[in-house]
């Protein structure tokens, strides 16, 4: 019997290929049984991976091609027609599947999608948004890298797909939207973000205005938007000082018998914290305004991240975030 909906999952993709993504989909089968999980790839391998157990809610479709990490995203949109990626993404667009998930070449996947899938009415560009661990809970932050510049009008589009995203994930029926900028002052930003805070404050959204960098950690925002250069450069600082933090606290509490020891009493509070900020707790980067669901998982994804990245695509495709997103954009065109 069929699922009525049904998740694509590029199992050839990532640093692990099938090794991680084929269990993380039979994990992600049994936690929902209502859901249909396609997993696409060389079928041998999907085969050997599954080693026998396959429940009824999961098959395979074979594709003979991978894309590389490496692969430059014009070949792989020209020569990998058969790939598990661009099969992944030909389901999602046939209606087959209502969401794809890759931990493939990101160039690769934003390329391939906005090919195969096109953007939803009104919007130019699509952008990529994901959690950031704060003060809070999380954070939503995009563009986070499929567009290096923006215009003012592709900044407020973000801030109404941002909006959509954070009330269906999230369950925030009016989530506070800030645009990234050096200050919170009027006055403050280049022309562009001057210009995208006139359009995103004309929106009926809950906008609170210019926020800083150090808003993204607090609770006094709840979508960070900001073009894909900016929003990058921001992810990559963050994941690099979470690995120092941890760093130095191995190195502090390693240092004698007594730090070892105090490292012991700590040890609830510090694992405590460990899990508030793993950052596989917030895999699955959603790429919106394509009209069908693409989750980008982080190409180094270890199993329990990868299953995050197709609950995300599970809760996405219930709600219907496209559809969401197309309808707030009607009135705003």
């Amino acid at each position: 019997m069929t699922a009525a909906l049904q998740i694509a999952v590029d199992a050839m993709s990532g640093d692990h290929g099938p090794a991680v993504c084929v269990p993380a989909a039979l994990n992600a089968a049994r936690e929902f049984g209502d859901i249909g999980i396609v997993l696409v790839g060389r079928e041998e391998e999907l085969k050997r991976h599954l080693n026998g157990a396959q429940p009824g809610n999961l098959r395979c479709l074979h594709a003979a091609d991978v894309v590389e990490m490496s692969e430059h995203p014009r070949d792989a949109l020209r020569r990998k027609k058969d790939s598990s990626m661009r099969r992944a993404i030909d389901l999602v667009k046939s209606g087959e599947a209502k969401a794809c998930v890759s931990a493939g070449n990101t160039g690769a996947l934003m390329a391939t999608a906005h090919f195969v899938l096109k953007t939803l009415p009104g919007v130019e560009r699509p952008a990529i948004i994901s959690k950031i661990p704060s003060h809070g809970g999380h954070t939503f932050m995009l563009d986070l890298g499929a567009n290096a510049s923006c215009t003012p009008e592709q900044l407020a589009q973000f801030a109404l797909m941002g909006a959509v995203v954070a009330a269906d994930l999230a369950g925030n029926r009016r989530p506070r939207v800030g645009l990234l900028n050096i200050g919170e002052e009027d006055i403050k930003g280049h022309e562009a973000v001057q210009a995208a805070h006139e359009l995103i404050a004309a929106l009926p959204l809950n906008y609170v205005g210019f926020v800083e960098g150090d808003d993204i950690f607090s609770d006094n925002v709840d979508v960070v938007v900001t073009d894909g250069f900016t929003g990058n450069v921001a992810l990559k600082s963050m994941e690099g000082l979470a690995r120092m933090i941890s760093g130095m606290l191995r190195e502090e509490f390693t240092r004698s018998t007594l730090r070892k020891l105090g490292a012991i009493a700590a040890t609830p509070a510090l694992q405590a914290l460990k899990t508030r900020l793993d950052p596989r707790r917030y895999n699955g980067a959603s790429m919106i305004g394509l009209n069908g669901i693409v989750i980008k998982s982080h190409g180094g994804a270890d199993l329990f991240a990868f299953q995050r990245a197709i609950e995300v695509a599970v809760l996405e495709a219930r709600q219907g975030v496209p559809s969401r997103i197309a309808a707030q954009l009607e009135p705003a065109a």
